[in-house]
């Protein structure tokens, strides 16, 4: 990376990437990686020639200089990096060449914006970077004052990765409701995820009450035609959970039918057996003269 300074002007508080300071971060990486005046560089091995305004990268290359000296847990994926690239190059702020061993990432209007001053060395007097500073500092200021109302009047917006728990569901809600109606429109997943890290961080939610809020919302015949929004499911969670816990099989048919319901029982094996020797069986013609002597023989001893 060259040494020296860059430009960044202040209306990038206008764009996407300042709401989300890893993006932030890689947009400013992109900008000092980028060749001031032209180089030659050695990358896997192979010399690659840029122009101003061009560097040489790749998706893991990328990531080690982004994550270099960055805790582990608050490391960003390469391939995550390279989606955000390419979001750059969509917006117009970038153009990337790849072949199979490299890209050349090229910064749109870099000459316009980056070249018509010369670069700082680390030789340059001290006094020239304190006016810098100083002149630099007064025009922030000034505009800064004439911001402040429109900032004050605005929330910080958030970006959410695609791999976050909060678009995920966001995106899972979305999906349910296609299934319900496949003409559905797509709707903003960024302001989505938001309602949805609302109601896990705010509301205290789980993720997996979320989950099975949205796929019991959307299997309700009366619910499904009302939470079409992440916005919607968080104002009527409760009520909603409200009815899932009422949700038991009725005793009786609706108050319509009169008639009700019959529930059928398998007998266990004892009553069976118990059942089976009260059953009366016919008597044999033998069985029936040998009682017949017997009566005979009682009754004449009643007459004895």
């Amino acid at each position: 990376m060259e040494i020296g300074y860059i430009k960044l002007y202040r209306k990038i508080t206008n764009s996407f990437v300042w709401t989300n300071p890893n993006m932030l971060k890689l947009w400013m990486l992109c900008l000092m990686k980028a060749s001031h005046s032209g180089n030659k560089f050695l990358f896997n091995g192979k010399e690659v020639v840029v122009s101003s305004g061009e560097f040489v990268t790749g998706r893991d290359a990328i990531a080690k200089e982004f994550n270099e000296g960055v805790p582990r847990d608050q490391q960003i994926v390469g391939r995550t990096l390279w989606r955000w690239i390419k979001k750059f190059e969509e917006e117009q702020m970038l153009s990337i060449k790849s072949t199979t061993k490299y890209s050349v990432v090229t910064v749109k209007n870099w000459n316009e914006y980056q070249a018509s001053d010369q670069q700082v060395s680390i030789n340059r007097p001290s006094t020239v970077h304190q006016v810098s500073t100083i002149k630099n500092a007064n025009n922030a200021k000034n505009a800064n004052n004439a911001k402040n109302k429109d900032n004050s009047r605005q929330s910080a917006r958030r970006t959410y990765d695609e791999n976050s728990i909060y678009y995920q569901l966001a995106l899972s809600l979305f999906k349910e409701i296609q299934n319900n109606n496949p003409e559905a429109r797509s709707p903003n997943l960024q302001t989505w995820s938001d309602d949805i890290r609302k109601m896990i961080e705010i509301d205290n939610r789980k993720p997996e009450q979320v989950t099975n809020m949205i796929h019991w919302s959307q299997s309700n015949d009366f619910w499904s035609g009302i939470i079409l929004s992440a916005k919607k499911l968080r104002e009527k969670y409760d009520q909603m959970k409200i009815q899932a816990n009422k949700a038991v099989i009725p005793t009786k048919k609706p108050f319509y039918n009169n008639a009700t319901s019959t529930r059928k029982e398998t007998l266990p094996e004892w009553a069976k057996e118990e059942n089976q020797q009260v059953e009366e069986k016919p008597m044999k013609e033998e069985d029936k003269q040998e009682l017949m002597e017997r009566l005979k023989k009682i009754q004449s001893f009643r007459k004895d």
